[in-house]
Order: structure tokens, then sequence, then C-alpha cells
């Protein structure tokens, strides 16, 4: 079975306008080559995609199956196109790499800069993902690099340590909590709270473990990142869960208490994982050293 990327193009516009002779003036087609073409594909593929009435066209169950499918076809071939013309401009290699949120928000941005300045053929496709995805994605060859919580990581997966990353609770200076060394996190499900927004990979982390406890987290506010939620936090809005390096900076011009989280889930590390070091490409390989370099 053979597709013609036009043949997809004019289905998809066909789709959305609800009209075979709109979806044809978007593609800039002749109203009876469109028809042709819509015909021919109904005929290659053996099924009806399109019920014509006098209003329109309305979609078949087959049509919204092959609508689905044609357009995950045409955004990958605009994805290729996207990297062919960026080997045109002189970029050689994209590495993709993983990060949890603590390492994207807290860790990277300065390393990841610094490197990208010293390899200008080098691209890196960053995501924030939770650890346990970021373990699945190096296994399956999905990222080449991740920087996850090592607990997280499977034994066939390759680390090299890179810094500690306890969770704290993060409290106002006048809250009860505030002259607390360490709370058991049962202890503050109950609380009003200050997050980060819901695709955040911390916040999946962090409400899977108060759900563990029978508890749903009320948040009061979602914020996109550790400054705003200090913020939220230090006018007495919530409390808060965020790795202990972005508190204790937000606490150096902030109102605001840093208490130790007792819970084991709390205490992690993090580690630069690969399904294996020697394997990767060069570009990946030379990432992963300037990472080992810039450990803190």
């Amino acid at each position: 079975m053979r597709f013609d990327l036009v043949d997809l193009q004019l289905f998809i516009a066909v789709a959305e306008t609800r009209s075979i002779t709109n979806g044809a003036q978007r593609l800039h087609l002749a109203l009876a080559s469109a028809s042709e073409r819509i015909k021919g594909l109904e005929q290659a593929l053996g099924v009806v995609l399109l019920v014509r009435g006098r209003r329109g066209v309305e979609l078949t169950p087959a049509g919204e199956s092959l609508l689905d499918h044609a357009r995950i076809v045409i955004h990958n071939v605009e994805t290729l196109r996207g990297d062919l013309l960026a080997f045109a401009r002189g970029v050689k290699a994209t590495v993709r790499f993983l990060a949890n949120t603590s390492g994207l928000s807290e860790y990277l941005p300065k390393t990841l800069a610094a490197f990208l300045g010293q390899h200008p053929h080098i691209s890196i496709d960053v995501e924030e993902r939770e650890s346990g995805d970021i373990a699945h994605a190096i296994l399956t060859g999905a990222a080449d690099l991740g920087l996850a919580a090592e607990h997280a990581l499977p034994d066939n997966i390759e680390r090299i340590p890179f810094s500690e990353d306890r969770l704290v609770l993060v409290t106002a200076r006048g809250d009860e909590l505030a002259g607390r060394r360490q709370v058991d996190f049962s202890e503050v499900v109950e609380r009003d709270f200050v997050g980060l927004i819901t695709s955040s990979a911390l916040h999946a982390h962090v409400t899977g473990h108060a759900a563990r406890l029978g508890a749903r987290l009320r948040f009061r506010a979602r914020m996109n990142n550790f400054d705003a939620i200090g913020e939220m936090v230090a006018a007495g809005i919530g409390v808060a869960v965020m790795p202990e390096v972005a508190a204790k900076r937000c606490a150096r011009a902030m109102k605001i208490n840093v208490v130790r989280i007792r819970d084991p889930w709390a205490n992690r590390r993090l580690a630069i994982c690969a399904r294996s070091f020697k394997a990767l490409p060069r570009p990946a390989k030379q990432l992963a050293d300037h990472l080992r370099a810039a450990a803190p």
C-alpha cells in the first residue's frame, strides 16, 4: 500500500474544514483533482472515508482513524525536514537528553550552555521526565543520556554519580513547622501546598508519594519555577516540597525556612545514565564527559 503525502495533506484539510471544496482551496488544488484524490484513497484502502452530504462531509470511523495516522505522518515529515535543514545550517548531531525537574532547573542550564558554546556543531534535545520514565527511555533507546534519581535506575543501566538531590519541605518563617529540623511527610499531607505545574516530573513524584499515604494534596497555587513557589510560601499561602539546593537558594532572599523530610524517598542522588557509555555516539560521549566534569 502506497501513500502520496499530498493525498494525506488533502485528507487532513478536508477533515478539518468538513468540505472537499475548502480542503482543495487550502492546498491550492482544483476541486475535480481533489475529489479524484479522495476517491483514489478510498479505493486504495478499500474503505469509505467520508460521508458526503449537502452541508459538507463527515468522517466515517475509518476516516477518523486515517486522520489520526495522517497527522502523525505529516508531523514526522515536518520533523524530518527540520532535522535536515539543521544539517544544512551546519548542525552535525543531536543528543537526546532527559532530566528530572531539579536537574533541569538547578544544575543544567549553565552547564548545557557552556557545552553548546564549546561545541557549535552539536545540538541537545532536552526534555523533562520522571526518573522512572528516564530509565525506560534509556533502555528502549528513546534517549541517549539521562540525569535521574539513582534509586530509579535498574542494574542494567550504567551511571555516573552527579550530585545529591534531597527533597525538603519549605515553610513560611512564621509557620508552626518552621522551627523543626525534620518532619514525616505524613504530618503535612493535609496542609495547603504550593507546587509546580501538573506537567512537571517533580509534581508527579510528590503527589504519587502522597497517594501512597492515602492522601490527595491540596494545592492553593501551581507555579512554573521554584522562585515563584518560594515567594508564595513566604507569603503564607502554603508549604512546598522542592530540591534542597533550590530551597536554600530561595531562603537567602526570601522569608522561608527549610525543613528536612524524613521519608526515604526524599533522600535522592542524581546520576548521569546511559545504556552503555562506551557505545554512545561521540557527541553524547562528549556531553557525558562534560557533565561529569561539571558535577557539583
